[in-house]
């Protein structure tokens, strides 16, 4: 995907298996990648993520895999983890797009934004309230926003992955078959279409569930 020679792009959560996966597919698209680890951009920090994206040369597009999981009953839910959920997924999308359209409209070529959803987030499932709600709300804001961007030629997307086949899942699911699981690979290309100037959809939630 050549169109992407010399374009600068934001991927936050760059740092895990997925992210890897997608730092290696735009790297070969020829991409200009910023990647800001948590030591240099806390991406819950309105003032960090700010700074971040006020130093950037022209934005095109903006890949935020910064997130966080946790597994619990209502019941055994805190309000401090339901909040922590938010902050982790839903605060953190909210604050690097927020941005990165600002980034995009000093440019004023446009850009392409994508987000990380969950199947959980979209398809009602128990035992994980804070974490399945907070997803939700990143599905919500994605569509959402798409709609109010999309006359500067600013696409905003996400992709709804189910269980990612990773080191960290295979470990915690051994009995499991990683084989039926969302590949990073496959997710990442999924992103690299949806950044491509090529790309006219927008408000897109983008199953990558595998084979569950």
């Amino acid at each position: 995907m050549s169109e992407l020679q010399g374009r600068h792009v934001v991927i936050t959560g760059a740092g895990g298996a997925l992210g890897s996966a997608v730092v290696e597919a735009f790297r070969g698209a020829g991409a200009v990648l910023h990647t800001p680890r948590h030591g240099e951009m806390d991406a819950t920090d309105e003032s960090q993520v700010a700074g971040t994206y006020a130093r950037l040369p022209g934005l095109w597009a903006s890949v935020h895999l910064a997130g966080g999981f946790r597994m619990a009953p209502i019941g055994d839910t805190a309000l401090v983890d339901f909040r922590g959920q938010f902050d982790l997924n839903t605060v953190s999308c909210f604050l690097c797009c927020r941005e990165a359209v600002k980034a995009m409209r000093r440019s004023g070529q446009g850009g392409r934004i994508v987000n990380v959803s969950a199947r959980a987030g979209v398809v009602a499932v128990g035992g994980m309230i804070a974490y399945t709600t907070a997803k939700a709300a990143v599905a919500s804001l994605t569509q959402c926003l798409a709609e109010e961007v999309k006359g500067e030629g600013i696409l905003v997307n996400a992709v709804v992955p189910s269980i990612i086949d990773t080191p960290a899942n295979r470990k915690a699911m051994p009995d499991a078959d990683p084989t039926a699981w969302a590949s990073p690979a496959a997710i990442a290309a999924s992103i690299l279409q949806l950044c491509a100037p090529a790309q006219t959809e927008t408000g897109l939630l983008v199953p990558a569930y595998g084979r569950i």
